[in-house]
């Protein structure tokens, strides 16, 4: 297309070894034409493109240093992979990002041999790069091909305990093994709490600047006679702004700070660290997050998720919706909760607007606290909290609040504290892929002793469930909404406090009912219509709860009707479990009920479309009018007025 960035240097990079035959003038081109096109591509499919720019230098200054695939570079998270992937044979593909068949968002290990490490959580890439190094050594670099491990992490996902676990397991272990801190003062949100502090205080004071050779490299690389007074001026600084103390505790050789964007600086320090280096070390970077692309730069949170954009304005194109967001509808609900009762507090993990609790932090900031990207605390936090008498709701997303779920077993659920879980993101959500599908909390939730948990049909329900969730002080209470516009339904003005464990009739009809768990009820009603025209009515209800069950309407359907069909957007071992062990339990099937449950496939589904994603799960309104068409052994051609 003409409208693309003219790429002459870039056009001849088709692997990572081709950039050994540039010159470092060269490469800094190189990085300029990698920005442009990254820009370029995901305007064209939308997806993480502040990341992404933010370390463009670092990832072709990594990619002309050390030897890829055979030394393995781990993304952490890897939002920021986009440039890695145009510039390890991808680039043919860049333009199908997020999309179905098309690449995937996060490093992927089926996509590329580049790709050694999948990840799109964050705070892995140390404990997987230390995997890498040890398994070098062990088995010996000739067997294994293994060369360096890298682990590239952000500073948000330094927040995290699990990073810190591995660092103090390689600093014990003693391994060769780099780790290079993208420090960008930004995760998703701002970064909070202390190390924060601790890591803007590193470049915060003027001799960090002024003193840029000894920013540039570690001591013990200097020549003999200059290490003395190296030495002195880098403990001079560390006295000062506190330095990389903390990671020398950890047992790694700190390096830096060094300008990330600055070929000069990263290039001789990383060539310097892959010639020298005998144990771990680490390498401080500062990024800046969206960088060069002025749109990005520009916002509060650099561009971290963008839809399809225009390239000179940076304004999106979205479509217009008349419904408003899952995700609104459950921020402003709970600061209306949180004006009357001022024992309503919020938690989340690093992700404030993706949660809605920027709503919160705005209105009530003293009652709403963001811990970073740091799922277990954030639950125990709560546990905390609710033994101290206050209200607290956890909100995190499905896929993120499995990180945590040792803490909801043993220190919520067990001493039955009323946490309030808000899980946004479930079901499938589209461009992110499997691995952040909302596939498992009901599985997962459901099983715990003296846990209520809930499922929004609308944002109507989600509105009634954040009020229900408020008032319950008996235990521990789950609900789950799925991301995007809700179905456009007529909105209260108030939450109603549900009857805890009880569904609601939807429509009464005969021979089969159907019995929606969550945000399928707008398929199950368009599978109706089209069993209508069939002359079929089904009897339709929404269960609302999944524990407890109600046990009268469950039953009471299965005695009235011939067939009973279950939808739910998650997996085996969820609702249609727990109706079909009631069911069980009653000897309903000894009456010769037909029961049928339809959840989500035992698969991980790639990205695409929601809608494309659902047909593959078979959870679509054809697929619903099919299963029940199917179970009354109705064949489909019988269709009839």
């Amino acid at each position: 297309m003409s409208d693309r960035p003219q790429t002459p240097l870039l056009d001849r990079v088709h692997t990572p070894a081709d950039l050994k035959a540039f010159s470092d003038t060269e490469l800094r081109q190189v990085a300029d034409e990698l920005r442009a096109e990254t820009i370029s591509a995901v305007s064209e499919t939308g997806g993480h493109l502040g990341a992404g720019l933010g370390v463009v230098e670092l990832t072709v200054a990594l990619h002309a240093v050390w030897d890829a695939p055979r030394d393995k570079i781990v993304w952490d998270v890897s939002h920021q992979s986009y440039p890695h992937k145009i510039l390890t044979g991808r680039r043919d593909r860049i333009r199908t990002l997020r999309q179905k068949d098309g690449l995937s968002g996060f490093t992927k290990r089926s996509e590329s041999p580049y790709d050694p490490f999948g990840a799109a959580h964050s705070s892995t890439s140390i404990s997987a790069s230390l995997g890498f190094a040890v398994a070098r050594d062990l088995n010996g670099a000739s067997e294994t091909g293994h060369g360096d491990a890298i682990a590239v992490i952000g500073d948000g996902a330094m927040s995290a305990g699990m990073a810190y676990e591995a660092m103090n397991h390689a600093g014990h272990l003693g391994k060769r093994l780099i780790v290079i801190l993208n420090d960008n003062e930004m995760s998703i949100a701002p970064p909070v709490g202390a190390m924060s502090s601790y890591l803007s205080r590193l470049y915060a004071e003027a001799p960090f600047h002024s003193l840029k050779d000894v920013a540039k490299g570690a001591v013990s690389f200097l020549p003999e006679p200059f290490r003395e007074g190296a030495r002195r001026a880098k403990d001079m600084i560390k006295g000062m702004a506190v330095g990389g103390t903390l990671f020398e505790a950890l047992g790694f050789s700190y390096i830096g700070p060094i300008d990330g964007h600055d070929m000069e600086s990263l290039l001789p320090v990383l060539r310097t660290v892959k010639a020298r280096a005998d144990g771990p070390i680490l390498i401080h970077c500062i990024t800046k997050k969206g960088k060069g692309y002025a749109p990005a730069e520009g916002r509060p949170d650099r561009g971290h998720a963008t839809a399809k954009f225009d390239v000179s304005s940076g304004e999106q194109k979205k479509a217009a919706s008349n419904a408003p967001a899952y995700t609104k509808v459950f921020g402003q609900t709970l600061v209306e909760l949180a004006e009357e009762d001022s024992r309503i507090c919020a938690v989340t993990a690093a992700m404030p607007d993706g949660t809605g609790l920027n709503l919160m932090a705005e209105r009530f900031p003293s009652r709403c606290f963001d811990v970073g990207i740091a799922e277990q605390h954030g639950v125990t936090f709560c546990a905390g909290l609710a033994a101290g008498g206050m209200r607290p709701f956890a909100a995190i997303y499905s896929t993120f609040l499995q990180r945590g779920f040792d803490q909801v077993v043993h220190d919520v659920a067990i001493q039955r504290l009323p946490v309030r879980f808000a899980i946004d993101r479930a079901g499938l959500v589209g461009a992110d892929g499997a691995t952040h599908a909302g596939s498992y909390d009901v599985a997962y939730l459901a099983n715990l002793p003296g846990f209520t948990v809930m499922a929004a049909a609308d944002e109507a329900e989600l509105k009634h469930m954040v009020a229900t969730a408020a008032a319950h002080d008996d235990g521990p209470i789950a609900f789950r909404y799925p991301r995007g516009e809700g179905m456009g339904v007529e909105m209260p003005e108030r939450g109603e406090i549900l009857e805890i464990g009880k569904g609601r009739m939807i429509r009464e009809g005969a021979r089969v009912a159907i019995l929606s768990y969550g945000a399928r009820l707008k398929e199950v009603l368009q599978a109706a219509e089209a069993l209508e025209a069939r002359g079929i009515n089904p009897t339709i209800a929404d269960a609302r709860f999944v524990k407890p069950l109600d046990r009268e309407l469950i039953l009471g359907l299965a005695r009235d009707h011939e067939a009973l069909v279950t939808i739910e957007e998650g997996a085996i071992g969820g609702f249609g479990s727990h109706v079909a062990q009631l069911l069980a339990e009653e000897g309903v099937f000894d009456t010769g009920l037909k029961y049928r449950s339809m959840v989500l496939p035992d698969t991980f589904i790639d990205q695409a479309s929601p809608a494309d994603m659902y047909a593959v799960a078979r959870l679509n309104a054809s697929d619903i009018e099919a299963k029940v068409l199917d179970v009354l052994g109705v064949a489909r051609m019988e269709k009839r007025a």
